[in-house]
């Protein structure tokens, strides 16, 4: 038997062993409905077997279809894979502090505008890099910046902004780009939570000079873990890949040398003419690759990636309609005017008057068995691992604390059945009814 032979015999076991998992039924109360999850099949088990029988433990074949793949789903010209959004989100903002950027990097002491709520490593990466971030307030409506008091927020040495989509409803983006640009301020989308959402009809991810994904199995696709950095320009490119593979210069793949045809001709600094180009660095950076193994599961996930975009729209229709007898006491959720939201999860705001607090409808959730998430850090500027840390608060931030207190959101991932989301608006509904 060759080569060819044993791996269809090795695939059509694995097959047969995936098959034979069990398959629950869901039970109401008992059968737990989680916030989220990970749809995954048996074209991600041949794929991973693929890159298993390749022994490249590394970034590989896979990485690059990945990358170039996913590059030409989103719509930008460069996407780098990395282990991780938050790595991601290191690496967007750290890049923009390289000095191959000139009199455009940033520097320590420069200020940074994000929005006070969000989850904490929107945020890490500008205090890790020596920059100050400024917090600004958000909007009740879409839980995202609100453009007024951010424009209001501007310094002098503000240089650059990076906020999420909320949940996977975009910011303000005219508003917010039409700022960037009469200060030439670079802008960072972290487009962990909104892959597929679209601002006119175009996708996000794509407006900033950097975004950022996440491919944790919580997000709208996974790799496992794994994150990725897009970018158009080949300069920031450069500067990526750099802080990801090391801080190295070389730009040579794994597994090849010299593609630049002059690895020991080149001079560098105080290091000796000719000094192996394999072995310069031109930043501080870090090693932040992923594996073939998750880039192989990317490939098996993306062709799937616009049905799980349209299965969260259509199951976002029908919690929002199925929670309509609950408007009296819970605020839903709304679309930013003018986009079309690949929703990462599904928010509810306790009103003021609703005579509960978020933490008894939490409970009450959770003992039925219905998974709840809060809107991640709330006001991160309350976190403990931020006290103390330099910073700027240029206005109140009410809507934040209004957050931290009253939002939480409940799952609508593809792997949601229609039973699942009928037995959680069964149990909000009956908790609001029996609370009126």
């Amino acid at each position: 038997m060759n080569r060819e032979e044993l791996e269809k015999e090795i695939l059509a076991l694995a097959e047969r062993h995936f098959e034979s998992a069990e398959k629950p039924a869901f039970v109401p109360g008992k059968t737990y409905v989680p916030a989220s999850g990970k749809v995954v099949g048996i074209e991600e088990l041949r794929l991973l077997i693929g890159a298993s029988l390749d022994l490249w433990l590394t970034a590989g074949r896979f990485t690059d279809r990945f990358e170039r793949e996913f590059a030409s789903w989103l719509g930008r010209k460069h996407a780098l894979f990395c282990n991780s959004g938050s790595s991601a989100n290191l690496l967007a903002l750290t890049s923009l502090t390289s000095p191959l950027l000139g009199d455009r990097a940033l520097v320590p002491g420069d200020e940074v505008i994000t929005p006070a709520c969000g989850f904490p490593t929107t945020v890490t990466p500008i205090l890790q890099a020596g920059l100050i971030p400024v917090y600004v307030d958000i909007k009740r409506s879409n839980l995202n910046v609100d453009p007024e008091l951010l424009e209001k927020a501007l310094g002098p040495r503000t240089r650059a902004i990076m906020t999420a989509h909320t949940l996977g409803n975009p910011f303000e983006l005219d508003a917010v780009l039409e700022i960037a640009k009469s200060r030439d301020m670079w802008l960072i989308e972290d487009n962990c939570d909104a892959l597929g959402s679209l601002h006119g009809g175009k996708k996000t991810g794509t407006f900033g000079h950097l975004a950022t994904f996440s491919f944790y199995p919580a997000h709208h696709m996974t790799t496992g873990e794994g994150g990725a950095v897009a970018t158009d320009d080949p300069l920031l490119k450069r500067i990526v890949e750099s802080l990801r593979d090391w801080g190295r210069d070389c730009h040579c793949p794994p597994g090849r040398d010299n593609t630049c045809g002059k690895r020991f001709d080149m001079s560098f600094g105080e290091l000796p003419r000719g000094y192996d180009h394999k072995y310069v660095y031109a930043h501080l950076g870090y090693n932040l690759k992923s594996t073939d193994f998750s880039a192989a599961a990317g490939c098996a996930q993306l062709p799937k990636l616009d049905g799980f975009v349209a299965r969260r729209k259509k199951n976002f229709r029908r919690l929002l309609e199925g929670l309509s007898p609950s408007k009296s006491c819970l605020d839903l959720p709304e679309a930013t005017p003018g986009t079309e939201p690949s929703w990462f999860g599904f928010p509810v705001s306790v009103k003021e008057n609703a005579g509960f607090s978020r933490r008894d409808i939490t409970t009450w959730l959770e003992s039925k068995g219905v998974g709840t998430r809060l809107l991640f850090g709330g006001n991160v500027t309350k976190q403990p691992a931020f006290a103390g840390t330099k910073h700027r608060i240029p206005g109140a931030l009410t809507n934040t604390d209004w957050a931290m207190y009253s939002t939480f959101w409940i799952g609508l991932w593809p792997g949601l059945t229609d039973e699942m989301l009928d037995h959680s608006m069964d149990v909000i509904n009956e908790f609001s009814k029996n609370k009126n």
